[in-house]
């Protein structure tokens, strides 16, 4: 019986073979490809032709020790399954998109010591941007961390060499929510707030307390009730209130998916919303516009912010004077 002949094994197309077709050296394609020095327009034309025709593919192994980068952005977020954190991680992925770099996602469960640990996973593998969706981490470990590379940190008042801050103003997300049901007549609007160790959370609570001063209103404290912004903690939190037997006419509730899990508790109730009771949240998650009703929230750009996190972070690991420009923004 005949052996099988061996399958042909695809030869790897080199820069020598992009070279030899463009008619010109083999610096001379790395040089294009590297963006280390100027090439005369001709050149780049056929070399950028002699790609395509050969369907060449760079050895990213070889180009990060040439380069002395991974071509890897590392991002810190803390709940993978979260709505809110998934989104960012969209813009994220797209913003990355046609840029050369991958990224490695890892979680911290809103533990300071986990994150941590985590980052320094991500230092070990070289990294050359750090990206922190939220989390607990103290500012002055953030700081450190961009003393080894640039660091992109979103929902964070942060300034410092390498580190670039992007935030939401939440006291106004908080009283924008607040005001409009305030503007609609209610005057008993309880309040499921968000853990009370998370800056968002109680900022939000400044901006319901100042759309009630606006109106020379004080909340009835009886109101306000303790959530977790999960729809679990927003569904006892929301019993606790009902049972307490203080009337109220609608909900600020810290976000949308503690609206979602008090919104279960009304229904269990047989209470209506929004004909019995009116809801808001913060967020505007993709789930809020498909629930019955949809969901009365207020938007956070929660994808252009992972997009300009991206982008932030490509900006500041490209050299050593982009990464001393990176500087704070607020949304």
């Amino acid at each position: 019986m005949r052996k099988p002949e061996p399958e042909p094994q695809l030869q790897r197309v080199t820069e020598l073979d992009v070279a030899l077709v463009a008619g010109v050296s083999s610096s001379t394609v790395s040089r294009i490809l590297n963006g280390t020095a100027r090439v005369a327009d001709a050149k780049r034309v056929a070399v950028e032709r002699a790609i395509r025709e050969l369907n060449y593919r760079p050895d990213q192994s070889a180009r990060s020790l040439k380069m002395g980068t991974t071509m890897t952005v590392g991002v810190l977020t803390q709940h993978i399954d979260s709505p809110f954190f998934t989104r960012m991680l969209r813009g994220i992925e797209e913003g990355l998109a046609g840029t050369g770099y991958v990224h490695i996602i890892v979680s911290g469960n809103w533990s300071p010591a986990f994150e941590e640990e985590r980052v320094r996973l991500l230092l070990a593998r070289r990294i050359d941007g750090l990206i922190v969706l939220a989390g607990r981490l103290p500012d002055a470990r953030l700081l450190e961390f961009g003393r080894h590379q640039p660091v992109v940190v979103i929902g964070r008042e942060l300034e410092g060499r390498n580190v670039h801050g992007a935030w939401l103003d939440q006291v106004q997300a908080g009283y924008l929510a607040t005001h409009h049901l305030l503007a609609d007549g209610h005057r008993r609007i309880a309040d499921i707030a968000g853990p009370p160790q998370l800056s968002d959370a109680t900022q939000r609570q400044v901006g319901y307390l100042k759309a009630h001063e606006e109106f020379g209103l004080r909340p009835d404290p009886a109101l306000t009730g303790q959530g977790d912004f999960l729809e679990t903690g927003a569904l006892m939190a929301m019993n606790r209130l009902l049972d307490a037997g203080q009337p109220f006419t609608a909900l600020f509730a810290a976000n949308d998916q503690t609206a979602y899990g008090a919104r279960m508790a009304l229904y269990r109730r047989g209470i209506r919303v929004p004909d019995d009771i009116s809801v808001i949240g913060v967020d505007d998650l993709p789930a809020a516009a498909y629930i019955t009703p949809a969901q009365t929230t207020v938007r956070q750009p929660l994808y252009e912010m992972g997009r300009h996190a991206a982008s932030a972070c490509c900006a500041c690991s490209g050299t050593t004077s982009n990464s001393q420009r990176c500087r704070r923004s607020n949304w």
